[in-house]
């Protein structure tokens, strides 16, 4: 099976691990509708260059402007889609507005500082977000009997991890699990397949700042404590899933939630090691971690 000459929508694509899924898919000769709702670099780590200077000259991307809260934005990229295309075979729901949006840098608060206003604008991006891309991109799909959507998830929505002080990201993202297995029963009679994909903690825009800052706030609960040295991974690490996953229909892989880390050293593609943020490998090996 290929990925070669399918129609690809990836959101969120702009930066971090959507920019990964479209340099992926394009190399593997996918055709790519990437959309963000800003092109522009935000300066922090990892997202210091702007993303469509490398794909302005690529007849098989097409780079838009989406914000997938409103639904003009979203039914206009469908159009346009279409017209361009003729068919979306892949959906990669990647799009979502992060914990540190809501509370920067750290993203940590304890529920009860959380107001119902933070609640409203993390389900309108993280779930109410793909409701509003599946149901605009889906029924051609449905259509044509053939079609993968794959939502990103977040390891620990079903409350593991619960230290973590990160409501409602993780509530948004138990949501959108849950849509997910929802969606695979109700089109697979038509030969879709929709599945959760969730990465590991990513080595992504903002991510320095985050994790500076969460440093600080352990310091100032515990000063004495040993330094905690977390490992972030690179944002390409799930491309080989995401791959994997695209070519999937009702015959193959569907209602599944897939752990990439886990999969690429169980398909032969590397394990932690393979795929590590370097600088925090190094800083793991010499605390003797």
């Amino acid at each position: 099976m290929s990925v070669e000459g399918l129609v690809v929508l990836v959101t969120g694509a702009a930066r971090g691990m959507g920019r990964e899924y479209v340099r992926g898919f394009l190399k593997e000769g996918a055709r790519v509708i990437a959309t963000d709702i800003s092109w522009a670099p935000t300066g922090v780590s990892n997202d210091d260059v702007d993303f469509r200077d490398e794909l302005k000259d690529n007849p098989n991307v097409m780079a838009e402007v989406m914000d997938v809260t409103t639904d003009s934005h979203v039914k206009r990229v469908f159009q346009a889609s279409m017209d361009r295309f003729d068919r979306v075979d892949v959906v990669i729901n990647n799009a979502g507005l992060r914990q540190r949006d809501l509370y920067p840098p750290q993203g940590s608060i304890d529920l009860l500082d959380t107001e119902i206003g933070d609640w409203q604008r993390m389900f309108d991006t993280q779930v109410f977000g793909a409701v509003r891309v599946i149901k605009a991109f889906v029924p051609q799909m449905v259509e044509r009997r053939r079609g993968s959507v794959i939502n990103v998830g977040s390891g620990g929505w079903k409350g593991d991890g619960r230290a973590s002080r990160e409501m409602p990201y993780k509530s948004a993202k138990a949501a959108l699990a849950d849509l997910t297995f929802y969606l695979s029963h109700e089109t697979k009679p038509y030969g879709l397949a929709a599945n959760l994909l969730l990465p590991a903690m990513t080595f992504s825009s903002g991510s320095n700042e985050q994790e500076s800052a969460r440093a600080e706030l352990r310091r100032l609960r515990d000063p004495n404590a040993a330094p905690h040295l977390p490992i972030r991974y690179r944002p390409e690490h799930v491309v080989p899933l995401a791959l994997f996953l695209a070519q999937q229909d009702a015959s193959g892989v569907t209602g599944e939630e897939i752990a990439a880390l886990r999969w690429n050293e169980q398909n032969g593609f590397g394990g932690a090691e393979t795929w590590a943020y370097a600088p925090d490998l190094e800083a793991r090996r010499a605390a003797g971690l």
